[in-house]
């Protein structure tokens, strides 16, 4: 589950540019200030630990067990087809002295076959596994950056970054830290969203009899 975690990379990219626009677009009429002296712009910031929310987040956990799940049913089926085809090459290598020359060739040429099949099914196997977790990163993007948006603008900020080891994030505040907040938010919207009835469910008519 490599690539989950780059997703929030994405998410929450630190976007340097708006800051120098928010700073330095429009005209002013106050006075330059000294050199080395930068008036603070009027912004708010906010950040998270992306690894705490994806540790944390329901959603993030259940789609990864799901995916392993998913991944394991997938190899055990891939393993159930190689060990197949392994069994009947010892047939053939253990019976190949009674059969004609022409036998032999029939049947090396179909296990030939059966090996290419097989190495389609696993090209095949793995492109359905990408493709899922793809789906996931990209249902993980839109639920994260959607309720950031609302966050935001429920709490007056203007951005929320990433600040883990290895992020462009220096230094921040604590009370800039609205991981908690976050996590708590995503898995009750979550929770919320599992325990609303299905479309159609409890809209089933009944006919009376007469």
């Amino acid at each position: 589950m490599k690539n989950l975690s780059l997703v929030l990379n994405i998410i929450l990219i630190v976007a340097v540019g708006v800051l120098f626009f928010l700073h330095f677009s429009g005209e002013s009429s106050e006075p330059q200030q000294e050199p080395g002296i930068m008036e603070a712009a009027e912004y708010s910031v906010g950040y998270i630990n992306a690894d705490s929310v994806l540790k944390n987040y329901d959603f993030f956990k259940e789609m990864q067990e799901k995916l392993q799940e998913r991944g394991q049913k997938l190899e055990d089926e891939y393993k159930s087809r190689a060990e197949g085809l392994q069994k009947e090459v010892n047939d053939y290598q253990r019976n190949v002295n009674n059969l004609t020359i022409g036998q032999a060739k029939a049947v090396e040429e179909s296990l030939m076959k059966k090996q290419q099949n097989l190495r389609m099914l696993q090209e095949s196997l793995s492109q359905e596994l990408i493709k899922e977790e793809s789906k996931i990163n990209q249902e993980l993007y839109e639920k994260i950056t959607s309720y950031l948006d609302d966050y935001s603008k429920n709490h007056g900020l203007q951005m929320v970054v990433k600040y883990n080891q290895g992020s462009d994030v220096l230094y921040a505040s604590d009370s800039m830290n609205i991981t908690n907040a976050v996590i708590k938010g995503l898995n009750d919207a979550y929770k919320k969203e599992k325990e609303a009835p299905v479309e159609g469910e409890a809209n089933t008519d009944t006919t009376a009899v007469n």
